[in-house]
């Protein structure tokens, strides 16, 4: 059942399941990935990859939030800050890194390693939660941050997804069991049957909000769920509230910008299943995605949206970098209004769920704009060429979403590494997650849909520069 939910949401949710599917083109309307599109997007993978080798201490493992575009450290408050989720993406790029031969395999294990022999031994963690900041080299909490949930949980999905892929390491999985084990979900309800706390603050006791509506929480509820030590309810998956959009044709659940779509799919491979709320939580980001490129196209910004050549349409916005600080910018009028700032990850978040305009959108803003937003590390976090403002700074979560979400679209590996934890496959049949018809080849084409005409994070305040 969908509990906590409007009556109204179910039968939303019977009309979107057929919808979505509607909204996809017929698997034989395909084109081929082309050798240059695949060069393009290996190349972005290499550049983004190369930030989470470069801009990790090497005796914590902790990545640094952000980092200069050309290799530096970032200014001001920054510097020398790490973010527990951009480690647990960093995680992940050091096994692709490895499986791709950017590094050796030994390489990737001593860093993989030391990174877990530090969360297991020496990082400040409370019930086997987290901090949200700390610093990259001692690993204290910074800017009086909480114990964080999700930020914990994209960690524990690099945590996860290293044990696996060093599975024949003598040491590496047993430091995976470890800190994923002491992690005390049922703690983290503080005393609500099934919805998590986004997190704990040392002295001031737990946030009063709650993880109760569709974002970037699908990871942590699955992590919760399959816990081997401190499970929760299945039925927590439908305690969240599951708003219904539509923009123009496309119809979705949602709750906030593009990366709530993103995140937790870098991860968990939904594709071909639905859960007991019938939803089809890849088809659904699928939507999201397409509507949000539908959106930028109908803004009146060309200097900003649209077509550079013929069918290399710029779109995208997420939370990102802006002129005025990090913001987040998204179609639903609860957060920043669009100012003609463009989010290179809103694109290359979504390489796994819509490459035929996720790759032209970043091909375009690389041609268009060069060096002023490619670089060593890939794409700036943001750009606005209505304001003349260029980003100077990489931030760890975007590059790591792109790096994610370019593979599972190549190879499919992120999906299969953390997909083969048994906890996370018992967690979707506790859930009550349908079977997928069969085991889906990565995808190899794209599916390209006939021409459209255009149509007409609970997030609290950060520190200044500092990445949500």
């Amino acid at each position: 059942m969908l509990s906590r939910a409007p009556a109204i949401l179910l039968s939303a949710l019977l009309v979107f399941s057929a919808a979505a599917s509607a909204a996809i083109p017929a698997s034989d309307q395909v084109a081929t990935v082309s050798a240059a599109d695949r060069a393009f997007v290996e190349d972005l993978e290499h550049r983004s990859f190369a930030y989470f080798w470069e801009q990790a201490d090497p005796g914590t493992g902790l990545v640094l939030d952000r980092a200069r575009v050309d290799g530096g450290r970032a200014k001001g408050p920054s510097r020398d800050i790490a973010s527990t989720a951009a480690t647990g993406f960093g995680l992940t790029a050091i096994c692709i890194g490895a499986q791709r031969g950017w590094i050796t395999k030994k390489q990737a294990a001593d860093r993989v390693r030391a990174t877990l022999q530090f969360f297991a031994g020496k990082a400040s963690q409370e019930h086997g939660w987290f901090y949200h900041w700390m610093d990259v080299t001692t690993g204290d909490r910074k800017w009086d941050s909480e114990t964080s949930s999700v930020d914990t949980a994209f960690l524990l999905a690099g945590v996860l997804t290293a044990g696996q892929y060093f599975s024949d390491d003598p040491e590496i999985p047993k430091l995976a069991s470890e800190i994923y084990g002491r992690v005390d979900f049922q703690w983290m309800l503080d005393g609500d049957p099934l919805l998590l706390s986004h997190g704990w603050r040392s002295g001031k006791g737990f946030i009063k909000n709650r993880w109760d509506t569709y974002s970037e929480d699908g990871l942590l509820y699955l992590l919760a769920i399959g816990s081997p030590t401190h499970p929760i309810s299945a039925e927590s998956w439908y305690a969240w509230q599951r708003p219904f959009y539509q923009y123009g044709t496309y119809q979705f659940v949602s709750g906030g910008p593009l990366f709530t779509h993103q995140y937790s799919q870098a991860w968990i491979d939904f594709r071909n299943r639905r859960d007991r709320g019938f939803l089809d939580f890849f088809l659904n980001s699928v939507n999201a995605t397409r509507a949000n490129e539908q959106y930028c196209l109908s803004l009146d910004l060309p200097s900003t949206f649209g077509a550079s050549t013929p069918g290399n349409a710029i779109w995208g916005i997420t939370a990102s970098d802006g002129p005025k600080g990090y913001r987040i910018y998204g179609e639903i009028k609860a957060f920043d209004p669009v100012d003609g700032t463009v989010a290179p990850a809103a694109a290359g978040g979504s390489l796994m769920f819509t490459p035929d305009i996720s790759i032209p959108a970043l091909k375009a803003i690389q041609e268009r704009f060069g060096d002023r937003v490619f670089g060593r590390y890939g794409f700036v976090d943001g750009y606005n060429p209505t304001l003349d403002w260029f980003d100077t700074d990489v931030v760890g979560i975007d590059a790591g979403i792109t790096l994610l979400s370019a593979e599972n679209l190549l190879t499919g590996n992120v999906w299969h590494w953390f997909m083969a934890n048994e906890p996370a496959s018992h967690a979707m049949e506790l859930i009550g997650f349908s079977e997928p018809p069969g085991k889906e080849t990565p995808a190899k084409e794209i599916k390209k849909p006939a021409p459209r005409k255009r149509a007409r994070r609970s997030v609290k305040p950060t520190p200044p520069q500092a990445q949500v």
